[in-house]
């Protein structure tokens, strides 16, 4: 996608070939800033803190670090150890793990001084094959948002979104965010309603942000705004994103969502989640029960950042001192509030016998693991 006038991705090897550069997605909105990662350990630091986020992008993110821990030392107990510290970072999301195993599978059999270069080579295949997955999810989803505009008969289409499942969230495109920009790319008139997404603000500060550099028209509601749009009519349909599908459909996304989910089944607007299949987790079935979700440090909700007016990016406190805050950073919607998953195989229904059918030699493997 586009920044300034030029071309980017989230992710990158290095000029030397032997480094990895990322956007620092914690200067956002305020600065484009990118960093060099050069060992694995700042591979496992730039997923923990954020500084990459979205779950494609900390799988690709996580294959880059086992690389550059092959680099440093291709040895077998070196490889246990840099899996191991990059599995530790994030639990929610399905990707780091699919990215791990990957890895782990291809590079185990080999020699060690053939690692380095075939764990480069990997990584960089597993970013490719996000963009193309975010591609395919974007032409798949596009119609949705035509049909959509084609039963309003004028005006733009209104599009909710929860956190960001952007290009950012990526390695290019997004999830979520794909059906828009080809839709926008194909002339649909539309507009974006962006939820805040409290409390890291992943949406004001992020979808915001790539959208405007797209020129596709949005605007930021706050997290609770989004039922009231829906009563009055002015959603036609949300599109979320995920960091773990279960094989019976139930999707756990960015906290809040499971509440537009609800929102959008009382008022009859289609909600809809962009699933590419590395987010889809094969080897469970109830959301609920199975998945780990994180809880991060209460001091996101007690404070929050933002551009001061002397210019410099500030940290304040919006909470009183001694209150303590929960913050669990994943809710989960049942499959039967899913009125489709966007998939870069088709949209399908959010259903066993519909995600077995489209991906069956994932569901295969993964029933021959459970044997």
């Amino acid at each position: 996608m586009r920044v300034e006038g030029k071309s980017h991705r989230t992710i990158w090897l290095g000029p030397d070939r032997t480094s990895v550069e990322i956007i620092d997605q914690t200067r956002l909105p305020h600065r484009f800033e990118t960093i060099t990662i050069r060992d694995v350990r700042g591979a496992a630091r730039a997923i923990k803190d954020m500084q990459v986020r979205g779950a494609p992008l900390i799988g690709v993110t996580a294959a880059y670090g086992v690389a550059l821990a092959m680099a440093a030392d291709p040895s077998n107990a070196h490889l246990d150890d840099a899996c191991a510290l990059l599995r530790a970072t994030r639990p929610t999301a399905v990707n780091l793990q699919w990215a791990l195993n990957a890895m782990r599978e291809a590079l185990e059999p080999l020699a060690a001084p053939s690692r380095a270069d075939a764990a480069f080579a990997l990584a960089e295949a597993i970013a490719e094959a996000d963009v193309a997955l975010c591609a395919a999810i974007g032409e798949f989803g596009r119609p949705l948002i035509e049909a959509a505009a084609a039963r309003k008969g004028s005006g733009p289409v209104q599009i909710l979104t929860h956190c960001n499942a952007g290009w950012l969230a990526t390695v290019d495109w997004g999830t979520a965010t794909a059906p828009i920009y080809k839709a926008f790319e194909a002339g649909v008139p539309l507009h974006v309603w962006v939820d805040e997404t409290r409390p890291r603000n992943q949406g004001a500060s992020l979808t915001a942000w790539e959208l405007g550099k797209q020129g596709v028209p949005h605007t930021i509601i706050v997290d609770n705004a989004g039922g009231h749009l829906m009563q009055r009519g002015e959603v036609d349909l949300v599109i979320v994103g995920t960091d773990r599908t279960t094989a019976s459909g139930d999707v756990c996304n960015k906290i809040g969502t499971y509440l537009k989910a609800l929102a959008a089944k009382d008022n009859g607007v289609p909600f809809y989640v962009a699933a590419p299949s590395p987010s889809i987790d094969f080897a469970i079935a109830d959301g609920l029960a199975e998945i780990p979700i994180e809880i991060r440090s209460q001091n996101e909700v007690t404070h929050i950042a933002g551009l001061a007016e002397a210019g410099h990016v500030e940290n304040v406190r919006v909470a009183p001192e001694g209150s303590n805050a929960l913050n669990p950073a994943f809710d989960v919607t049942p499959a039967h509030l899913v009125t489709g998953l966007i998939t870069e195989r088709g949209v399908i229904a959010a259903s066993r016998d519909s995600l077995a059918k489209a991906f069956p030699e994932h569901a295969a493997k993964a029933s021959a693991r459970k044997g």
